[in-house]
């Protein structure tokens, strides 16, 4: 039987949001063959079942086509970013691409999706989030514990405020590292943080 392996795909974070081009689609279906099945996620990835041993000239391929592509399953998703519609310096769009890259593809307890908002319009719907961040103007504000499913959905809190594009990528890491190493199993995002308590979490960051 031949074995698969699940990757993630995603466009590029950009102007406009998750756009794809209509030659990376081509070679999505290129890669994928005549009977594969393609999931399109509620996070803006699509989920694609690959042969093992053709997952890295697959991968190759579809990032030459200015696709990024990732492991699926228990990670922290890639960025599920605004559409930067106030423009690419105002939205900070060179800060969401090197959050993305720095935190994409990590494993983790659950999956942890993360988001980023532009501005205060928040139309990525940032406190949905189990990690997110919101730019204010000139610094940004992360928030924590988004839970957008079920009945018992609720807004993400906020954790800190003020914050300098340089310290983002440390404290964001920081929070998926603590919550890698103290989550009870496959405790989910929301309920560590009420576990540990957004007190503990922000004298932990402050140190």
């Amino acid at each position: 039987m031949l074995e698969t392996i699940k990757i993630a795909i995603s466009p590029p974070i950009q102007v406009g949001g998750s756009l794809f081009t209509a030659e990376q689609l081509t070679t999505i279906g290129a890669v994928a063959g005549a009977n594969v099945t393609i999931e399109m996620t509620p996070f803006g990835q699509l989920y694609m079942e690959v042969p093992l041993d053709e997952q890295e000239p697959i991968a190759e391929k579809l990032e030459q086509a200015g696709l990024e592509v990732y492991p699926a399953g228990f990670v922290t998703k890639s960025l599920i970013a605004c559409n930067f519609c106030k423009g690419a310096e105002e939205a900070g769009l060179d800060v969401a691409k090197t959050l993305n890259a720095s935190i994409a593809g990590i494993i983790t307890p659950t999956p942890i999706k993360i988001g980023y908002a532009g501005c205060a319009l928040g139309t990525s719907e940032p406190l949905l989030k189990d990690i997110s961040v919101v730019k204010m103007r000139n610094t940004y504000d992360i928030f924590v514990g988004g839970e957008p499913k079920g009945l018992k959905a609720s807004l993400a809190e906020l954790l800190i405020a003020g914050l300098q594009e340089e310290q983002l990528v440390p404290i964001i890491m920081a929070l998926i590292y603590y919550y890698n190493e103290h989550a009870k199993g496959k405790e989910k995002f929301k309920k560590f943080i009420h576990r540990v308590s957004l007190e503990h979490l922000q004298q932990l960051i402050a140190e």
